[in-house]
Formats: C-alpha cells, sequence, structure tokens
C-alpha cells in the first residue's frame, strides 16, 4: 500500500483567538490535503507569543510529515512567526538577501519606502527555502519538514498552490455515503460493532436537519476499495433491518 503521508497546522495569531478575525484557511488546506491523499491530522491555533508557537512547531514537526503555519509573517511588531520557527530549529533568523531584493524592486515600482518594519518580512531562519508568493511579494518559507505561510487566505492559498507539487503523497481515501433514517442513539450500538469488524476503515455518522426530521448521514472511508465496499455493504444492511419510520 502506498505510504500514509501526515500533516498538522498551526493557525498563528491573538485575532484568531479573540474573534475578531474568522479564519478560512484550515478548510482549505483540508480541502487539499484530501485532494492529494495527505492526512491531516492536527490543527492548533495558538497565540502570538513565541514560546508557545516554538512549542507547537517542535511538538508537531515531531510527529507529521509536513507542518503548515498560516500567520504572523508581516510587517509589525507581533509579527513573529519567522523568530520562533527559527528558534524552534536553533537557527538564526536574519534578512535574506533574495528577498530583500525582491521586496526592495517591488516597493521601488510602487515609489513605496522600503522601511524597516516592512523590511521584517525578508527574515527568515538561515538556510531557508522560499515559498514563492504571486500576490503581494513577500515569501513565505520552509526549513526541514515546516511550511510558513500568510494568513492572509487569498495569500495562503496562492503559497499553498506553489507548495502543493512538492509533497510527496499518499494513499487517498476513498468514501461512500449511506443515509440513514434514525438518529445516533439507535444506531450507536450496531454501528460501533461495525467499526470494530472493519478496522482499515474510518465510519463517522453526522446528524441531519431537513424538511423537519432528523436523519443520519453515515460515512464510510477507506484506503482500498475492497475495504470500503465490504464496510457500506454491511452499513447498507444495518440500516435496512432497522424498523421503517
Amino acid at each position: 500500500m502506498t505510504e500514509i503521508v501526515t500533516a498538522a497546522m498551526i493557525v498563528i495569531g491573538d485575532e484568531i483567538l479573540s474573534g475578531r478575525t474568522k479564519d478560512r484557511n484550515i478548510g482549505h488546506l483540508a480541502d487539499m490535503m484530501t485532494a492529494i491523499g495527505i492526512d491531516l491530522k492536527e490543527v492548533r491555533i495558538v497565540p502570538d507569543e513565541e514560546d508557545e508557537i516554538v512549542d507547537a512547531v517542535n511538538a508537531l514537526r515531531a510527529r507529521h510529515t509536513y507542518v503548515f503555519t498560516t500567520g504572523g509573517i508581516g510587517p509589525t511588531h507581533d509579527d513573529i512567526t519567522a523568530d520562533a520557527v527559527a528558534k524552534a530549529f536553533g537557527l538564526p533568523c536574519e534578512h535574506d538577501a533574495k528577498a530583500m531584493a525582491l521586496l526592495a524592486e517591488s516597493y521601488a515600482a510602487r515609489g513605496i519606502e522600503f522601511n524597516e518594519a516592512r523590511r521584517r518580512m525578508a527574515r527568515m531562519p538561515r538556510g531557508a527555502a522560499h515559498i514563492d508568493n504571486p500576490v503581494s511579494t513577500a515569501p513565505g518559507f520552509r526549513i526541514g519538514n515546516v511550511h510558513v505561510m500568510a494568513g492572509v487566505p487569498s495569500i495562503f492559498q496562492a503559497m499553498l498552490d506553489n507548495v502543493v507539487p512538492t509533497l510527496k503523497t499518499g494513499a487517498k481515501l476513498l468514501s461512500a455515503a449511506v443515509r440513514c433514517p434514525h438518529g445516533e442513539g439507535t444506531i450507536g450500538g450496531p454501528l460501533a460493532a461495525i467499526q470494530k469488524a472493519h478496522p482499515d476503515t474510518i465510519i463517522g455518522s453526522y446528524p441531519k436537519y431537513a424538511d423537519g426530521s432528523f436523519w443520519t448521514e453515515l460515512v464510510v472511508r477507506a484506503r482500498t476499495p475492497e475495504a470500503l465496499e465490504s464496510a457500506r455493504a454491511e452499513v447498507e444492511a444495518m440500516v435496512a433491518a432497522l424498523p421503517a419510520r
């Protein structure tokens, strides 16, 4: 079987935790990872505090194939992600010559001063590789298995488009849905038995409400068509055997 590849995400920013800014990047990353066969296993949201970022980066990069961060690479004093990631790897954080040249050219073309605050966006751990930013020039970066990207959704998405072709992909999860007219309380026991009998699958139940009634969507996920079909057939048989509503 193809290797299972896993990922984690760190969303950085006090504004996310306060509710002032609503995250739009988690769902996009999850969609992209699922599409290419990478399992997004964890998402952490941490404040703009260096120790919190360092702890999250070190914990997740040791546990997963890839880590993606969003937020905290702008020009203001609380944009400390580059410093924190450098600290996590035990590397100096410094102005990258290529990034400095890209930004200097971009600001000069717009007649904007390339001041000290804007120069902060060229800082990254020594030896980091650029993640191109086709939207606003200031690059993200990759160090080890950690990809550091902007928090602005349009920029994050554009950066991620450049990252995806560089990733190794794993065994994709296949899925099948079964509609069940009963609630979870009715099907909990037999569904658990099916899951136990099919440890190579993931079976989820999702309560729904429509047209004045409750029902449950049962979703079977597996990495091979054979495993998927075997479990799906049992789930359908279970639903068929329940009393009609």
